[in-house]
């Protein structure tokens, strides 16, 4: 083989590669983006009751427009939502009818819409794991 067919034989070789390399998609990183509060607004019940709390709306400042029913409403004494790195949680404390200092520590699961964590009755001084699902 002479040293021109040689390139032109490397030329050839080479050129699909360099096509290749040429049109493939730049690696690029997905970007997991954080559900802001308004996800967490609507209505949510606990399957295992019907306790049922209703989100209107959360503040700038972290506070819950929310209100509570099992089955009467009760209002809540503490209701906050904060963000924990990716991870929206939302702490509600009940005072009413029997139920005083009992709270729920939950945290917004996106993958299943739901709000999942534990509830602490407070006069039983025991703890649930619990979920509520949207309604």
């Amino acid at each position: 083989m002479n040293v021109i067919s040689c390139v032109f034989a490397s030329t050839l070789a080479l050129a699909p590669f360099g096509e290749a390399a040429a049109q493939a998609p730049a690696t690029s990183q997905k970007t997991v983006v954080a559900p802001g509060f308004d996800v967490l607004k609507g209505s949510w019940v606990r399957p295992d009751g019907g306790y049922t709390i209703v989100i209107n709306g959360i503040g700038a400042d972290g506070r819950v427009d929310a209100l509570y029913f099992n089955p009467r409403q009760l209002p809540f004494a503490k209701a906050q939502a904060s963000k924990d790195g990716a991870t929206l949680r939302v702490f509600l404390e009940i005072t009413a009818g029997g139920y005083a200092g009992s709270t729920y520590e939950l945290a917004y699961d996106l993958a299943s819409d739901r709000l999942k964590g534990t509830y602490y009755q407070a006069v039983a001084q025991q703890k649930f794991d619990v979920y509520f699902a949207r309604k």
